[in-house]
């Protein structure tokens, strides 16, 4: 590949992820990863801030669709139709042409403590901009919090739902089963 191709964004993912399964996470340094995608090492961190930001591009886009999805939702929505309509909105980050990377990407973030921790802030992230948009909506802080949190647990399942092999169903499908399954589960505590 030239250096002057195009995408040099989705290149660097690709190439960082192909050398993190064949070398390791702790054996890959930003300028192979730039080497690896026909790029230097200056252009990697034009985009990226150190190759563990190669793995978590996107969060302020995820978090912008979910704040703009729960902002547009009908103002007579409830919070579990809001939290539908916000993992509707992030089906867009996770069609099936992602799948196979987000499979890839995945194993990698649970083979290191240092990822799963920043994995861990990412959630944080996303919950703490639903609970924000919420309470943005008029709903009550300690309501806008618990709601937020089935929503980040919707989330979760969501996710780890859409990439099992053993799944066929797009991402806002399996998001909508989750989330029944959130609320169903926190209503039988009562």
């Amino acid at each position: 590949m030239g250096r002057w191709e195009p995408n040099a964004r989705e290149r660097l993912q690709r190439s960082a992820l192909a050398l993190f399964a064949e070398r390791g996470y702790d054996s890959t340094t930003a300028a192979g990863i730039a080497e690896g995608a026909g790029l230097g090492k200056s252009t990697f961190f034009r985009h990226f801030a150190d190759k563990r930001e190669v793995l978590f591009d996107g969060q302020e886009l995820l978090n912008e669709a979910l704040v703009a999805a729960i902002a547009a939702a009908p103002a007579e929505a409830g919070p579990y139709e809001v939290i539908g309509l916000a993992l509707d909105a992030m089906g867009a980050f996770f069609g099936p042409e992602r799948l196979e990377w987000a499979r890839q990407r995945q194993a990698v973030v649970q083979a290191h403590s240092e990822l799963r921790e920043r994995e861990l802030l990412k959630i944080a992230s996303l919950t703490e901009a639903f609970a924000a948009s919420l309470r943005a909506r008029g709903l009550g802080a300690t309501a806008a919090g618990v709601a937020a949190e089935l929503g980040g647990l919707a989330f979760r399942a969501a996710f780890a739902g859409w990439i099992d092999p053993d799944n066929g169903l797009g991402f806002p499908e399996v998001a909508r089963r989750e989330l029944a399954a959130v609320r169903e589960a926190a209503a039988s505590l009562d």
